[in-house]
């Protein structure tokens, strides 16, 4: 029920605005081919910032218990061309969003998801949506 809660009021103060970016960068990165793996990892990313709480990110290979495109080395070559061609400026969002919420003082867990999902904006790829109890049974991350 918490989590329910905690939702909501994320979509007000700005988690509806940033689960629309994360789903724009997917869909521009639909327009080419090459781009496909990319709006993968956004349009999971984009379910995640619509509803962060209650769920966490971890690495698919955790998971699935063995690797793929996403999780090893071309994942990480996905990685760097994300953060060149879309991780920075959704990043640089999710901070803004995060100090408008830090000022106040009820405002404070919502900044610290704004500041989680900033940081996964740097390296997105090769990561799926877990519920928080899924990812303590993986591997004991607490989210």
């Amino acid at each position: 029920m918490l989590s329910l809660i905690g939702n909501l009021i994320w979509w007000i103060i700005g988690g509806l605005l940033m689960a629309f970016g994360w789903f724009l960068s997917g869909c521009l990165l639909l327009i080419s081919i090459i781009g496909i793996p990319w709006a993968r990892s956004a349009f999971v990313i984009a379910g995640f910032a619509l509803m962060p709480f209650g769920r966490t990110l971890v690495r698919r290979d955790v998971v699935t218990g063995q690797k793929d495109a996403g999780t090893s080395d071309w994942g990480i070559i996905g990685n760097i061309l994300w953060f060149v061609f879309a991780g920075w400026w959704l990043c640089l969002g999710h901070i803004m969003a995060a100090l408008g919420c830090f000022i106040t003082i009820i405002g404070i867990p919502w900044g610290w998801q704004h500041l989680k999902l900033a940081a996964i904006t740097l390296a997105p790829i090769g990561l799926t949506v877990v519920s928080v109890e899924e990812a303590e049974r993986l591997h004991g991350v607490r989210s």
